[in-house]
């Protein structure tokens, strides 16, 4: 009886330990400030090309409906880590520590049998590069870092890079380091963090003036709030094909236009727009070949049926649209993000996925693709799972944005606002100003402020209702206010303490 005994509970751990090998092995990689639209396949950049994007599409899924619920570094980062809104885990902005007691879930893959690894941006709990908690290997450094000869805290020691360095590619040579030295019986999550493409826009050397012939695409709202001490000023004649409420644009966003994040003062003076554009394209030339060289591996290993790979952007990014650059605002091109999935086992080749995905929802996708489905409690998202194996599966038709005011750049208010696949409506809290309304469907561009439609009054109160009663419901009600000290930044504003 018990050699009976002990036989069955030897098959046991054999069994289990086969089950835990079979288990899939996850590639996250997050770019920084990469905008939805910009890559070869949406065909919206006039000669862009990103054949290794492109591939991840064609071989996996596209999802053209992906959002982050702030578009800033730090909070969209642990949201996605957390799988919470910015005001439950409450890194609302750049500067922001983080919460002792907070769990991300790398930390449960770890814990049940995953190889856990991190390369690159880190930019949580004011610009730390620590090693974190839930990662067997870790490779970071300080705040937004350097594109050229960096140094890396490598599982905390720090390491100067080799002159002539290039912080993309050095990233992704770790990573498939670190992937060739793993141990071969457990399954691993990597994540592939990069820098680019955040400005200031610096390619490496063999990407400079790939694009300086590529035509540079305004779009038609970047000349609304445009004045005559503006260089745009004659282009607000250009026919537009779409209804413009000039009356009812924000304040804010008029007066933004001649700042920082502006296009008629941009950085101060310090590029013009044809050139910050042109760099950008450039720049994320390192990315699309990052990225292909971890597809490259993968395959050439055998691994591709048995692992997933995500790529997506942290946040989207402005070029001109209602004169402004960068993100924080509740914008389109400032909430989407690109979003590419593969996984042979459950997408098929060549997939446009329309359903809503938001990077509170990789968080329970990845924990249940690797079996723990619930294992953490208070996450805000939803395994996308079911709608990659039936786009019909019941889902979320709308998405819930925020954004908190900061000390460093005040020019941008606290916003709150909802999307659903019609509508958008935003919230601009704490400042004299109006609120907005606009119709996506019939005003793609955000140009049409409806907030004061006679016809629109029923569908605004509807979604102003709908965005605090979320708040009530997740606990958003309060703004989480941090003791921080921010770096002195006279090119943005003069503070004494």
């Amino acid at each position: 009886m018990k050699h009976f005994t002990f036989l069955i509970l030897f098959m046991s751990l054999i069994f289990q330990a086969f089950a835990q090998d079979s288990r899939p092995n996850i590639i996250f990689i997050l770019s920084d400030d990469h905008r939805y639209d910009f890559m070869g396949f949406t065909g919206a950049v006039e000669g862009l090309e990103t054949p290794n994007l492109d591939r991840m599409a064609k071989n996996g899924a596209h999802f053209p409906n992906a959002f982050v619920t702030t578009s800033l570094c730090s909070p969209s980062r642990a949201s996605i880590l957390t799988g919470q809104y910015a005001h439950t885990h409450t890194i609302v902005d750049n500067s922001a520590p983080v919460p002792e007691g907070t769990k991300f879930f790398p930390e449960i893959l770890q814990k049940n049998g995953y190889q856990t690894s991190f390369f690159g941006k880190w930019h949580m709990g004011d610009e730390d590069d620590k090693p974190q908690a839930g990662f067997d290997y870790w490779l970071s450094f300080r705040g937004q870092g350097v594109y050229n000869d960096p140094t890396f805290n490598i599982n905390g020691q720090l390491v100067k890079q080799p002159e002539g360095s290039y912080t993309s590619d050095r990233l992704t040579d770790y990573a498939v380091e670190w992937l060739e030295k793993r141990e071969k019986d457990k399954p691993f999550f990597l994540y592939l963090s990069h820098k680019a493409v955040h400005a200031e826009f610096t390619p490496a050397e063999r990407h400079k003036g790939l694009h300086d012939k590529t035509p540079v695409v305004t779009p038609p709202s970047m000349y609304l709030t445009a004045t005559k001490d503006s260089p745009y000023f004659s282009d607000r004649e250009k026919p537009i094909t779409t209804p413009v409420n000039y009356k009812d644009i924000p304040e804010w966003v008029r007066r933004q236009r001649f700042s920082w994040h502006g296009v008629d003062y941009m950085y101060h003076g310090d590029i013009p727009f044809d050139s910050f554009y042109r760099r950008y394209l450039e720049t994320l030339m390192g990315i699309d070949e990052s990225v292909g060289r971890v597809l490259d591996w993968v395959g050439k290993n055998g691994l591709k049926e048995n692992t997933m790979i995500v790529y997506m952007g942290d946040n989207g990014f402005s070029f001109g649209e209602h004169g402004l650059i960068d993100k924080r605002h509740a914008y389109e091109e400032s909430m989407k993000v690109p979003f590419l999935a593969q996984y042979p086992k459950l997408i098929k080749p060549g997939t446009v996925n329309p359903n809503i995905v938001m990077n509170i929802d990789l968080a329970p996708t990845f924990l249940e693709l690797a079996g723990l489905p619930g294992a953490k409690a208070d996450v805000q998202g939803k395994s996308f799972l079911p709608i990659i194996k039936n786009q019909q599966a019941e889902w979320r038709d709308k998405v819930f944005y925020e954004y908190y005011w900061e000390m460093a750049y005040p020019s941008t208010p606290t916003i709150f606002a909802v999307r659903t696949s019609r509508y958008k409506y935003i919230f601009n809290q704490g400042v004299w100003d109006i609120n907005e309304l606009y119709d996506l469907q019939n005003d793609p561009y955000e140009m049409n402020n409806l907030i004061r439609s006679e016809a629109h009054q029923e569908i605004a109160k509807q979604l102003r209702d709908e965005v605090f009663t979320w708040l009530e419901t997740t606990g958003g009600e309060q703004i989480p206010l941090k003791r921080i000290s921010y770096p002195k930044r006279d090119h943005i504003y003069q503070r004494t303490f």
